[in-house]
Formats: C-alpha cells, structure tokens, sequence
C-alpha cells in the first residue's frame, strides 16, 4: 500500500507539471497539496504497517526530487519565480549526481539521507504551493509571498548546507583505505534529499 501511493506520486508528476504550465494554477496546487499530504501518508502507513521497503526508500526521496524539479521549471517558465532559483536548487542536485559514480568505484552505495536534506526538502516543498498561491490569490500576495520567500530561502540554505555535509561524507569514504560492512550505509536510502 505505501508504495502503491509513492508510484501514484510519480504519475502524478507529469499530470501537475503540465497543469502549472497550461496555467491551471489552482488545479496544479490541489494535485501537489495531494501528492504532499500522500508523501506525508505512505510513510506513517509504511512506518505503522512495518512496510518500509528498498523500493520505499528509493521511490519517496525520487517522488520529492521531481515535484521539486518540476515545480521549479513551471514557476520558472510561466515568471513566477526568477531563473537563478531554479538554477541554485537544481544546480546542488547535479553537483551531488557526481557523486554516486565516485561512491560506486570505491564500492558504496547511496550515503543514508541526512536530516539537513529533508528539512531543505520540507521547506522547498511548502515554499512552493505558498508562491502559486500568491499567484492564484492575488489580493493576499503581500501576506503569501514573504512566508513564500522565507521557505524558499530556508529551503535554498539547508538543501545546500546538506549537500556540503554529503559531499564531505563522501570525501572521508573514498579516502579511507577500504569500504566499511555493507550495512553501514543501507541499500535504498540516500543522503542527498
């Protein structure tokens, strides 16, 4: 059941992706008000059920990571949020995508996510539904759009004070002589959320 929820997430994606782009602003903020509250549900299920899985692991933190690339790009392409945000928040995702090749030769997986990455993810992901409410909302914007701001820039800082921390994380593995026991760093959990 939690990850029969987490693929509906990702199908959702490109539903959402292209309502914000046909500017159906509001039907494009109930479909991520949706996709936010079931990201929210499947893990209290798979937590409460004992349902956590690999493929859980791996479908949550990938569900988040396209919500926040598409969003980025709708908001972008219709001006509601200037290019350089995109840019910086999507620019620390390629820049740890360098990583995982790195982490491989040397014989680890993924680094477990770190709470740094998903308080940045929190942050981003209520940043967001709050910038096209502004937009839908227009006569409330000089309330929404600070509080849309402040997340967005807590966001922006966290997401890439952890990337800092999982670039350093990776530096100390690859440095030391060999990998640690395979279950250190378990299958399906990453550190760059």
């Amino acid at each position: 059941m939690p990850n029969a929820l987490s693929i509906m997430r990702l199908l959702l994606v490109p539903v959402f992706l292209i309502l914000l782009l046909q500017e159906y602003n509001l039907a494009a903020l109930l479909v991520l008000v949706f996709a936010s509250a079931s990201d929210w549900f499947d893990g209290f299920l798979a937590r409460k059920l004992n349902q956590e899985t690999k493929l859980g692991a791996m479908l949550d933190p990938a569900a988040d990571r396209l919500y926040i690339f598409a969003t980025l790009l709708g908001l972008a392409v219709n001006a509601n949020i200037p290019v350089w945000l995109a840019v910086v928040v999507i620019g620390r995702d390629v820049v740890l995508a360098i990583t995982y090749p790195v982490l491989a030769t040397h014989g680890y997986g993924p680094l477990p996510v770190h709470w740094l990455g998903k308080a940045g993810t929190f942050a981003l992901l209520y940043a967001f539904p709050l910038l096209l409410l502004a937009d839908i909302i227009p006569g409330f914007d000089h309330i929404i759009l600070p509080i849309a701001w402040a997340f967005a820039f807590w966001g922006i800082g966290l997401y890439w004070w952890a990337g800092i921390v999982y670039i350093r994380q990776v530096f100390d593995l690859v440095t030391s002589s060999k990998p640690e026991s395979a279950n250190v760093f378990p299958e399906g959990k990453k550190a760059d959320e």
